[in-house]
């Protein structure tokens, strides 16, 4: 029942190229940014990561991105990353645009069991008609389109039909964990590494401090944890600074 790991590269030593990771965090708050950093540190190329966002050009997910790791994004917003606007366009990223609730909702369903689920999100859009540009070609053409959904009505409303996301792995941040994988997280830190957590066939959680968790105090309970490392006190950056 002790799933607590002697540091981030040996819980990360597993994940080999090509793999899915489903990785928390909004912005730079409460991403897993030691786990991160150990999978840049692996070399290896080729993930499929599911996040919100994909970090900085200095930072978090953006470190991978940099280093030409990640080979597709499932992300809601990509506005802060230069480096990741460089590589779509050019065509050596691929990337699937999805509203923040659904991807929210489609771990939340691959952590749970349900395959697909119908929401009014992105109806009468190109998420549900399709064309929208995965990949770009040589030139500025568009290699690669989204698929057209499945449409249904309820209630007088159009809903798309959206597939549950799971993943080989998923990388998480939490303030607090005990060795049977139970997590607390800290304010909004907590974001979608509950989610994230859940969709991942083998979650692997950097947490803050190691401790003995009372039940209300668990936030994520640990049948969905693996594998525990506690990283200390992290480096916690503020994406865009709005005060003097």
């Amino acid at each position: 029942m002790d799933k607590i790991m002697v540091s981030a590269a040996a819980a990360v030593a597993d994940v080999d190229s090509g793999s899915s990771l489903a990785v928390g965090g909004f912005g730079l708050c409460g991403i897993p940014s030691e786990l991160i950093a150990a999978l840049r540190d692996t070399g290896r190329t080729g993930f499929r990561v599911v996040s919100n966002n994909c970090g900085v050009d200095d930072w978090g997910l953006g470190l991978l991105l940099a280093n030409g790791q990640i080979a597709r994004m499932t992300s809601s917003y990509v506005g802060e990353n230069k480096e990741f606007a460089r590589q779509y366009l050019a065509g050596e990223l691929e990337v699937e645009l999805v509203p923040q609730g659904t991807l929210a909702e489609r771990l939340r369903a691959g952590g749970c069991g349900i395959p697909a689920f119908y929401t009014p999100a992105g109806a009468g859009t190109q998420i549900a008609e399709g064309g929208m540009p995965w990949r770009y070609g040589p030139g500025g053409s568009v290699a690669v389109v989204s698929p057209a959904k499945e449409v249904r009505e309820f209630g007088g409303r159009d809903h798309v039909l959206e597939e549950a996301i799971t993943t080989d792995f998923a990388l998480v941040h939490a303030a607090r964990g005990d060795r049977y994988g139970n997590l607390s997280f800290h304010a909004s830190a907590r974001n979608f590494n509950p989610l994230a957590a859940m969709a991942g066939r083998i979650t692997i959680a950097q947490v803050e401090a190691l401790a003995e968790l009372e039940p209300d105090e668990i936030h994520l309970p640990g049948v969905f944890v693996d594998r525990v490392v506690c990283v200390g006190a992290v480096d916690k950056r503020i994406e865009k600074r709005t005060v003097a």
